[in-house]
Formats: structure tokens, sequence, C-alpha cells
């Protein structure tokens, strides 16, 4: 593996990571603003970004960003909210085609840049607040987003396992907000909460491509021009996630119109990206149900044919595992019971070292398939500024291949089962 070739420097509130790699023809910007999910201030946090992409001082309609986009040879930008732990992050991502390789002579990065930080920093108002018929249009958007969860079964049982799960912590809210919170939200409370986040929010840019390190900081101090603050040395780092003592096995039971049952397991690691164990974990996860060799894969899909599909994935910063499958209705307890006995067995180590280097081999060639993409890379590299831990990315294959049989099963002895939710259909057809 090629090592990642980084350079960091602050510039004001915002601490910036330049990865210099000739691999790539196009430079990608990143912008994570991260604060702490909270109940008062998600929906209006999963607005903002809709809001500002619609049009800024220098870019005053989505038009017109569009059409400034395009001539820099399709360059994208996106804005999003996203969830990591009990962080809520809104994120700006842009991607641009790198000038060197090309003979037009158009500084591309620096309109790039001037692009996305005029967005994030120079937004469209009106008076005291922004523009009403922007905020009218952008909450029409967000309220059908949140709607269309409802439409797509799989991530609906997510959300619900999610909010039953964890019902009394941060991370039960749901990402994109609440849409009976939307009629409450004035152009001008939404200006004040984005006067909040650029002043208050742990800010990090990411720079992936061909690019001069001096040339990212002149950019960075030109133009992205954002509130002095007294603490810009202080960077929050990731509180305690929220953690219920004693775990006691909850049950909760649905039933839509649907034909195909969902059934979702939320399991307590008590392991995060922070611990030693947390590559331990990540091998535990594609044994049990992270690939297509995986216990739950084979003997729940496979053998018993009692699942159109069943996986399990973890949430790195706050420790959850979490097991999905569709069934039929009537094959929800042997599912169940066949899900919690491949837990049970890997608890029990009942799995051979020839599938732990199977699971070694995989989670390698995934690992380094994402590191191909800038997105990916800034993603695994993210990891490092949600808490205390530091981790090269350049140690994590040799951490992956250096966990033991030994060390899959203590983790596994840590996995408490904390909710079972199923979504069960009723008989007749089906709204899917």
């Amino acid at each position: 593996m090629e090592s990642v070739n980084v350079n960091q420097f602050t510039e004001g509130p915002v601490r910036v990571h330049v990865i210099q790699s000739k691999t790539y023809k196009t430079n990608t910007l990143v912008l994570h603003m991260r604060a702490p999910l909270t109940k008062e201030d998600h929906t209006k946090r999963a607005l903002l970004p809709l809001v500002l992409q619609s049009g800024s001082k220098d870019f005053p309609t989505r038009q017109k960003i569009r059409q400034t986009l395009d001539g820099l040879y399709g360059a994208s930008l996106t804005g999003d909210v996203n969830k990591k732990g009990e962080n809520h992050l809104v994120s700006f991502k842009l991607e641009v085609a790198n000038e060197r390789y090309l003979k037009d002579d158009t500084p591309l990065l620096e309109e790039a840049f001037k692009m996305m930080t005029s967005v994030v920093a120079n937004p469209l108002l009106d008076g005291d607040g922004f523009k009403e018929s922007i905020l009218k249009s952008e909450k029409r958007n967000l309220k059908q987003r949140i709607e269309s969860v409802y439409d797509d079964k799989i991530r609906y049982a997510n959300m619900r396992l999610n909010e039953e799960m964890c019902q009394d912590e941060a991370y039960g809210l749901f990402v994109y907000g609440d849409a009976e919170e939307l009629d409450g939200i004035s152009r001008e409370s939404l200006y004040e909460y984005y006067q909040k986040v650029v002043q208050e929010d742990d800010l990090d840019l990411f720079v992936v491509g061909d690019v001069d390190v001096d040339q990212v900081k002149t950019l960075v101090k030109n133009h992205l021009t954002l509130p002095a603050r007294s603490n810009d040395s202080k960077r929050v780092q990731e509180k305690k996630q929220e953690q219920k003592k004693m775990v006691e096995e909850n049950e909760v039971v649905e039933e839509q119109e649907l034909k195909q049952g969902k059934l979702h397991l939320g399991y307590r690691t008590n392991i995060t990206y922070q611990d030693d164990d947390y590559f331990a974990l990540q091998l535990f996860n594609g044994l049990f149900g992270g690939f297509s060799h995986s216990k739950l894969f084979i003997n729940v899909r496979e053998k018993a044919s009692l699942a159109y599909y069943a996986a399990s994935r973890v949430e790195s910063h706050k420790g959850l595992l979490m097991v999905m499958s569709g069934i039929e209705t009537s094959n929800y307890e042997k599912a169940l019971t066949i899900i919690r006995e491949q837990m049970e067995a890997m608890k029990n180590g009942d799995f051979e070292e020839e599938q732990l280097e199977q699971t070694k081999a995989v989670l390698k060639n995934q690992l380094l398939e994402t590191m191909d993409a800038p997105r990916g890379l800034v993603e695994l590299m993210y990891h490092n500024e949600l808490g205390s831990k530091k981790r090269e990315l350049d140690d994590w294959i040799p951490n992956i291949e250096k966990v033991t049989k030994e060390d899959v099963v203590r983790v596994a002895e840590k996995i408490e089962l904390d909710t079972i939710y199923f979504l069960k259909g009723t008989e007749g057809d089906s709204n899917e």
C-alpha cells in the first residue's frame, strides 16, 4: 500500500488536511462541520446545507451555481448531513478537474475553492435572515426526504431500531430531523443557528490531489473567512458516548401492509474506534454478518433460506452492531433463533482459522478500495478527528493482520443484544 502523505495546518478555526497524491486527475475538497447531535438543533442542522447550497452572495441562485460548476469542466458540489456516533456533521464536498492535466490555464482549484467557500462563508441573505422563498422551497425538499424513508422499508426499519434502542440517547435522533419541527423554523432563526455553527463547530477541511500545500494555505487564508474564536486552539474531543449501564433485551413489533418483514437487531458492542479491540471488532463483524462468507449470510440466507438478505454492520463511534434481515412474517421465530445461534457460535469460537484469514483478506481489500477513492480516503482519515485516538492509515493493515482468533472471541463475549425490532407484514397486497 502506498504511504499517504498528509500535511496538516490550522488557519483560524479550520484544521486543514492536505493529502498530496498524483494518483488522481481531480482535486477533491471536503469540509466537515461537526457539533453534538441534539434534539433542539437536529432539524435546523439538516435544513442548513440545503439552504446554503441554494445561493450565496457571489452565486445568488442554484442556476448560477450550476452554470459556474459546468464552466469548471463539470465540477460537482454537494452538501448534506450525516452522523458519526453522537456527532452531527454538515459536510460539503467538491470535486474538480486538476488543471495540471489540462491544456486550459484556468485556475480550476482556486475557482472551485471560491465557489465552495462562498456557499459556506458568504450566504445569501435578505435583511436579518435567509431568503424566505429559498427557505420555503428547501423545507419542502427536506420534508420529502424525511417522508421518503417511510417508503424504503429497510431504511425505515433502521431508523425505528435506532429510535427504540437509543430513545434516551442522542444517537436515537434521526439524522434529517423531524418534519413536524420544520414549520417552526423561520429565516431569522435558521440564520441565527448558522452563525452559531460557524462560530462554534469543529471544522476540518480535507484537500486531496496533486496540489501545492502553500497554494492551499493561501486559498484558505484568502477565501475561507470565518468569525475569529477565542479558543481556536481547543478542539472539542468526542464526548464519551452515552451507553446504557444494564442492557435488557427489548422486543418491538410494528405492523404494516407489506409483503416482506424486516427483522433488525441492535447490539451493544461496548467497543468504539477509541478502543484497542477496534480491529478485532471489524473482523468479528466480517465473520458474523459483514461479508458473503459470514455466518448470517450462509446460515440464515443460504442454508435455511429464511431471509432475502441477512447482514450486519458496525457503528464505529457509538459502539453498536446492527443486524438487518428481510424475512417472511411466518419465519420470525425461526430466523431470530438462527441469528441468536450465530452470535453464540462466535462467542464460543465456532469458526476456523482459515475463515479468519479469509475475512482479513476481504477486509484489507475493502480498505484498499476505499482508499483508492478520494472521498473514501477522507472518511477513513476523519475517524481521527472524532476523538483522542489517532491511527495512521499505514497501520491499519498491520493491525488487521495481527488480530487472533482469541481476540475475536474476546470481542464477541462483550457484545450484548439490546433491541429486536420486527416490521411485520400483513396478509394481502404489498405496498412496497
